[in-house]
């Protein structure tokens, strides 16, 4: 399992944040800024704004650990810093706090996958140009429901060059790495391994000759395999998964270009067969995905556990994100502070899903939060 282990005071790990102010400008500190972002986010402030007002609701409380020399700072001085900040530095301070307050276990799965930020396109950046929509490459530990880093990148198609730098961030030793086809890259699956990880890569089109080969493997009925099968029944739908497994060097030499691809073992085919039943009327498609792995004989049963896993990072992220933080209605979009905007949220929360006596969803936690500074205390861990 994922623990979360009991962290050093958050202000320690943002302290080393490089202020991009001039000195004539430096009223207020850089920490407390942050600071007063993260608690108002935590809150369950959306916007500049609402941060400032959170700061004037909450000033008596926030001098007992800030210094707020200038007072609290206006919505336009919180949104100027924050869209000058480096976003890859402050990245850097997110993925290196998370590091030292969550201890991954042994074959730990990390999904990796990205997400857009549709509304914060449309924005101008300090050299005049629009801005394009905010697109970031996230790391989740899909045991716990909680981030461990992210890497913005201007568009969709970067997603394959933010991986690299997004596993900069981690560390992967013992864990299995999980993406979709667009991280199914050798450079990708080399760089998961030379830092003591393993992979499971979604498969596709874009590897035409491994795609086409993996396909004529498990084709071919001779070939033993392992096989796993699940069946989720709920609302009018059976959902049946069933995972098959083909390891060892003798499965791997029928593989094309297999020198690629770092420590291969093993290729996955799921399928996945659901039957819909609406208005009388039944309906069944069936899907088959394929995937490669580092792994050496691993279990159908873990395999299709890391396949099911790897779609947490939709569920337990994105759609929260979005539903209770409402990141995909975001209109900050100036600069750097889109990016920065998301890791305040991812930092949220990570903090409200690591109390573990939370019965309530994300954003009422974040309405307590809001109301009680002893909830918000014990969330920041103090």
């Amino acid at each position: 399992m994922c623990a979360i282990l009991k962290p050093k005071p958050i202000t320690y790990h943002f302290l080393s944040v490089a202020d991009p102010r001039k000195e004539h400008n430096k009223v207020h500190k850089l920490i407390d800024i942050i600071m007063l972002a993260i608690t108002g986010v935590i809150a369950g402030c959306e916007s500049w704004v609402e941060i400032e007002e959170f700061g004037h609701d909450r000033e008596r409380w926030l001098r007992t650990f800030l210094a707020l020399p200038g007072g609290i700072p206006s919505h336009d001085t919180i949104g100027r810093v924050f869209s000058l900040i480096d976003p890859k530095q402050f990245q850097t301070c997110f993925a290196e706090w998370m590091q030292s307050v969550v201890q991954l276990a042994e074959g730990e799965v990390i999904a990796i996958d990205g997400k857009t930020n549709r509304r914060t396109s449309g924005g101008r950046s300090k050299d005049g140009s629009v801005t394009k929509a905010l697109h970031l490459v996230s790391a989740f530990a899909t045991t716990n429901g909680v981030a461990l880093g992210q890497v913005a990148t201007d568009q969709k198609s970067n997603e394959i060059t933010a991986v690299p730098e997004l596993l900069k961030l981690l560390d992967i030793s013992g864990c299995l790495v999980t993406t979709d086809a667009m991280g199914c890259q050798a450079d990708i699956a080399a760089d998961i391994v030379s830092k003591d990880g393993d992979y499971l890569l979604a498969v596709k089109g874009n590897q035409g000759l491994l795609y086409r080969d993996i396909k004529a493997c498990f084709a071919d009925t001779t070939l033993a395999r392992d096989t796993n099968t699940t069946e989720n029944n709920g609302h009018g739908r059976i959902e049946k998964r069933v995972c098959e497994v083909l390891s060892g060097p003798d499965i791997i030499a029928k593989l094309r270009h297999k020198n690629n691809w770092v420590k291969l073992n093993t290729i996955v085919k799921v399928t996945a067969t659901r039957t819909v039943t609406s208005t009388g009327e039944t309906h069944t498609s069936t899907e088959s995905r394929y995937y490669i792995c580092s792994l050496k004989y691993p279990t159908a049963e873990r395999i299709q556990a890391a396949v099911r896993a790897h779609w947490g990072i939709e569920n337990k992220l994105h759609w929260t994100l979005d539903m209770a933080m409402r990141e995909d209605e975001s209109r900050i979009r100036t600069d750097h502070a889109p990016a920065n905007m998301a890791v305040l949220r991812h930092i949220a929360l990570n903090l409200i899903r690591s109390d573990t006596s939370r019965k309530v969803g994300v954003k009422i936690s974040q309405r307590k939060a809001g109301r009680s500074t002893r909830y918000m205390e014990h969330l920041l861990g103090w």
